[in-house]
């Protein structure tokens, strides 16, 4: 029979969510607090991100993604929270989490609240099923960041990468620092798929080019990757022929989207949205399942660690509350994506006299918009923006004076403004 130990809440995760989740938990009153992560280190992806522009909003100064995880595994360090690496979760049932480990083998932690904070994993070739030999010399933008910035290897010397998401562009500029020749990024989309601060950091700055509404539509090498064809796609996504071109390269990395890692999720029996392929929560970050919270990119990807922070946050703190007994139940009304969203998270909202924060990405570029919360035909809350992109998430809060004023679901909408 495995072995079982006992705390008040149990994280998994030791990412800047896990962290930062059971940093607020401490600071909420929770004392027995147990971090369980499967790497070596904590800090989860930030320990391969070398490169500045975190903490900015959070911390009001720009630091590398090492700099930012220090500050938190120093504080848990300080606040005396347990962090067990090298430790695999198997499972989670009934607030009973099944580990193994080389040093324990397998064991049981029972815990009062859980916190899910897995973060997520990226796409791969198989997953978006591009033709072509089988070559070596493919990989992930993150493999190829971690084999450069924790190993130092160089993973090619002429390079085209797929997709323009923050980590394509990042290692665009990096390997461009390494001596590396970067062709080309090409991305399906009409519009860019990352921050715009990172295109004009990362491409503009290093004169690396971009192409947009075009793919890879063919990878040809024996032994290495000799070379891609890149094709222009039409308002389906499909190929235009005729606008074939072959880049010599020997390397292509993939920056083609992220993917919450939810299947200890799944087999729990959480429920998870379609549209963020992660946890259905409220604004306390709890899931479906009482007592087990979810926060960061398990939830809903996000393209900011400030905002993983702060989400957080919401989830230690709610989970602190809830072991306490002190979290009481409350009905739901549902939050929905209406004109211009793709996505809104939380999905629910608990009425309850505190604020609630909404985050949603919208569907496509827009300039000149105003969002919106609607109860009905009424507005609870608005604010104009000159610029939205589904690259960056937004936000808006309902404060506990609105919050008395919702009577039933409501919808998030975006709107470009009539000239």
């Amino acid at each position: 029979m495995a072995q079982r130990e006992t705390y008040d809440i149990a994280i998994i995760g030791a990412g800047p969510a896990g962290l930062a989740a059971a940093i607020s938990a401490r600071e909420a009153g929770a004392e027995n607090i147990l971090i369980i992560e499967r790497d070596t280190h904590p800090g989860g992806i930030l320990q391969q991100c070398i490169h500045p522009g975190f903490g900015l909003e959070y911390f009001g100064e720009e630091l590398t993604g090492p700099e930012y995880a220090y500050r938190f595994c120093r504080k848990a360090v300080d606040y005396n929270i347990n962090i067990m690496l090298d430790t695999m979760v198997l499972s989670l049932e009934k607030g009973c989490i099944c580990a193994v480990s080389p040093q324990k083998g397998m064991f049981e932690v029972k815990a009062k609240a859980i916190v899910l904070a897995m973060g997520c994993r990226e796409r791969t070739r198989g997953a978006i099923k591009i033709p072509g030999t089988r070559a070596a010399g493919i990989y992930t933008a993150g493999a190829a960041q971690r084999m450069l910035n924790i190993k130092g290897e160089l993973v090619g010397r002429k390079i085209v990468i797929l997709g323009s998401g923050d980590i394509g562009m990042i290692m665009a500029r990096r390997m461009t620092l390494e001596g590396a020749e970067v062709k080309v990024i090409v991305e399906i989309l009409p519009y860019l798929s990352g921050l715009i601060r990172n295109k004009v950091q990362c491409l503009d700055d290093f004169g690396i080019p971009l192409r947009l509404a075009h793919t890879i539509t063919d990878i040809s090498g024996v032994n290495r990757v000799e070379s891609v064809t890149i094709c222009e796609v039409d308002d389906n996504k499909m190929p235009v022929r005729g606008s074939e071109e072959i880049i010599e390269c020997d390397t292509v990395l993939l920056s083609v989207g992220l993917i919450p890692e939810n299947e200890i999720s799944m087999d729990a029996g959480i429920k998870l949205s379609a549209a963020t392929k992660g946890p259905v929560v409220d604004q306390f970050m709890q899931t479906s399942i009482k007592g087990v919270f979810a926060c960061g990119n398990v939830l809903h990807v996000n393209d900011l660690v400030d905002n993983v922070t702060r989400e957080s946050e919401i989830a230690g703190r709610s989970a602190a509350l809830y072991a306490a007994g002190k979290l009481p139940e409350m009905k739901h009304i549902n939050t929905a994506a209406g004109r211009g969203v793709g996505y809104v998270c939380p999905q629910l909202i608990a009425c309850a006299e505190n604020e609630a924060e909404l985050f949603f990405r919208v569907r496509r570029p827009m300039n000149k918009v105003t969002m919106s919360v609607l109860c009905g035909p009424k507005v609870i809350t608005s604010r104009r923006a000159a610029r939205v992109s589904p690259g960056e998430m937004d936000k808006l809060v309902l404060s506990k004076e609105m919050m008395r004023a919702v009577d039933g679901d409501i919808t998030i909408c975006v709107e470009e403004e009539r000239e």
